[in-house]
């Protein structure tokens, strides 16, 4: 009996994007090609995508130069290329005009990728049937993806009702993309027998990541119920919160007995000794070390690995301010452990009540804040669902597509109270096109729109950092940025004091302009007032407000934010005294 042949893919764009915040530069991915094409084991390579070209952008290079210089190599020898993009919301996390979307394929196509993999966070099929047919038109290959969790409403007839929509629609191939790594090794198998049980002739791509676990299992899984092509990484920036490695994937599905590449293992070692040294030049200074090991806990909330950073991050901002609300409650103050298994609870009761959203970019993000933030309501005796901003509300009420579930009656009776609507119109009517204005200014400007109005295409698709990038605003944050990451390395020897030293020598000091008590907010409760005290990292502009002073005699003083910047350390507690002239914080100006 012949082998069944099975595809390699590498993500290596996903690869950064699971591990940090940028990704590599041009000149690093022009070395990078040829040892990728050399390894003999990939089929594909994912080029770039969501959080490719924006990321670009922050840190002032041109992302349309580094897509051409990476593609080349690959249309050169037969490699294609495949590209990430949103539905509606294209390259960016928020909706983009239909004039925008369409325009991207046509400059996609034109700089050398060859399949899109479009996918909508909702798994609305009225957000990734216009993009079919955009593609198509403009001579890409639509991938149409189902974003895979694990829920009770997410069966494999429930996915497999939605690939025959993408299908009929024009989709010759399907990606299961299981972002979280979440999705059950059994329930994928069904799906893709499903699939190419009805669409024999349709290309089915896995793409699983490591965080709980399940993945190669998951491989295994989908291989043997029909999977054409599997996405992989490689080493340094395999496993963890990636993706498995081509190695233990290879080895794996060669031994069950399909026909699968061998690897230039010569080739392998070039690739990652330079991956490393990407990652040694300035990656590894946005990279968090957290999203190197894979937990079991992802399993329970279902939040993506990517998303592991940002969330420590945040939750460490606003550690402080619960601990403060709890104390004054005569309550112990939590660890950081203790905090995020509260989290992972608190997503796991507020995800079925928000109905369901897959958790990808951007509704985790989205399901996370509401978490966070209810954690925070906890701490101050504030209902549940009290802070939530205009893109949750947004995608609660249906601006972004069909929620899978039902929203649970108090979070609607909640809307009905704020006079909100919701909405089961198409979602791309909400966003009418809008390619006409950014015409105008390119040519008010004197801006070139490009080679295959590629300029004009990021400027629309990334507005505010394009006017960072061509101002060369984005390449001074990024350096002072960059500096900032170093310093903080080089101070990791240093004693408390001398940290201390080389942080304030490159702040502002905000002072005290009276003898007074120190307040965040001037005629609020108590609990209002330590919900808005300053988190490190904070940024603010010249002359924002930071905080006020109450002096003896009960007059209130505004406090400023000096020069603006970013907060690196508070010196003094809500409510304490100070005295003229002490240091209250200290704020980081960007160069």
């Amino acid at each position: 009996m012949e082998k069944r042949k099975i595809q390699f893919s590498l993500v290596y764009r996903d690869m950064f994007q699971s591990s940090g915040k940028f990704q590599p530069r041009k000149d690093q991915l022009e070395r990078i090609a040829p040892a990728i094409i050399k390894m003999g084991c990939f089929s594909r390579v994912e080029t770039n995508g969501g959080a490719f070209e924006q990321v670009n952008l922050l840190y002032g290079e041109n992302p349309n130069k580094a897509v051409r210089a990476f593609t080349k190599p690959f249309n050169e020898v037969g490699i294609k290329t495949h590209m990430l993009d949103r539905g509606l919301n294209a390259l960016r996390m928020f909706p983009v005009p239909a004039d925008v979307r369409r325009l991207m394929y046509k400059v996609k196509h034109a700089q050398g990728v060859d399949i899109t993999r479009i996918f909508c966070g909702l798994n609305d099929v009225r957000n990734i049937i216009p993009s079919i047919k955009y593609a198509l038109e403009a001579g890409m290959t639509p991938q149409a993806t189902l974003c895979i969790t694990t829920s009770p409403i997410h069966t494999a007839e429930y996915y497999a009702n939605i690939a025959d929509q993408l299908i009929e629609a024009g989709a010759p191939e399907i990606c299961l993309k299981d972002m979280a790594g979440i999705g059950q090794p059994a329930m994928l198998g069904d799906l893709c027998r499903r699939i190419k049980t009805k669409h024999p002739e349709v290309i089915i791509q896995y793409h699983g990541h490591s965080g709980p676990g399940l993945s190669m299992a998951s491989i295994l899984e989908v291989c043997r119920n029909g999977a054409d092509v599997i996405d992989t990484a490689i080493e340094p920036l395999s496993w963890g919160k990636v993706h498995p490695d081509i190695i233990s994937v290879q080895s794996m599905l060669k031994n069950a007995g399909f026909d699968v590449p061998e690897i230039n293992m010569d080739a392998y070692m070039e690739a990652r000794k330079l991956t490393q040294e990407f990652i040694d030049d300035f990656l590894g200074y946005f990279m968090n070390p957290s999203n190197k090991l894979m937990s079991s806990l992802l399993l329970g909330c279902g939040l993506p690995g990517g998303m592991m950073g940002s969330m420590m991050a945040d939750l460490v901002g606003v550690m402080s301010a619960i601990n403060s609300n709890r104390q004054k409650k005569g309550l112990e103050a939590l660890s950081e452990d203790a905090l995020l298994v509260k989290l992972f609870n608190e997503v796991a009761y507020v995800w079925p009540r928000v109905g369901y959203p897959p958790l990808v970019t951007p509704f985790s993000q989205y399901v996370k804040n509401i978490a966070l933030m209810n954690l925070l309501c906890e701490s101050m005796d504030k209902p549940r669902y009290s802070m939530m901003d205009k893109s949750i509300w947004g995608m609660i009420l249906g601006k972004s597509g069909k929620l899978p579930g039902e929203v649970a009656p108090e979070i609607i009776a909640l809307a009905k109270e704020k006079d909100m609507e919701f909405t089961d119109a198409d979602p791309q009517s909400y966003y009418p096109d809008d390619l006409q204005r950014f015409i105008d200014e390119m040519k008010e400007n004197g801006w070139e729109r490009g080679e295959d109005d590629e300029e004009l295409f990021e400027f629309a698709m990334h507005e505010t950092q394009y006017r960072d990038y061509k101002s060369g605003a984005a390449k001074k944050r990024f350096l002072a940025d960059l500096q900032a990451a170093k310093d903080k390395e080089n101070a990791a020897g240093m004693t408390a004091e001398e940290a201390a030293a080389l942080k304030h020598a490159k702040a502002d000091a905000i002072v005290a302009p009276e003898n007074g008590i120190v307040l965040w907010e001037v005629n609020g409760d108590a609990e209002a007032v330590t919900s808005i005290e300053p988190f490190i990292g904070k940024e603010y502009a010249e002359g924002d407000f930071f905080c006020y002073i109450e002096s003896p005699y009960g007059y209130i003083e505004d406090v400023p934010a000096a020069l603006g910047g970013s907060l690196v350390e508070v010196t003094v507690k809500q409510g304490s005294r100070v005295r003229k002239g002490e240091v209250i914080a200290y704020i980081q100006r960007k160069l």
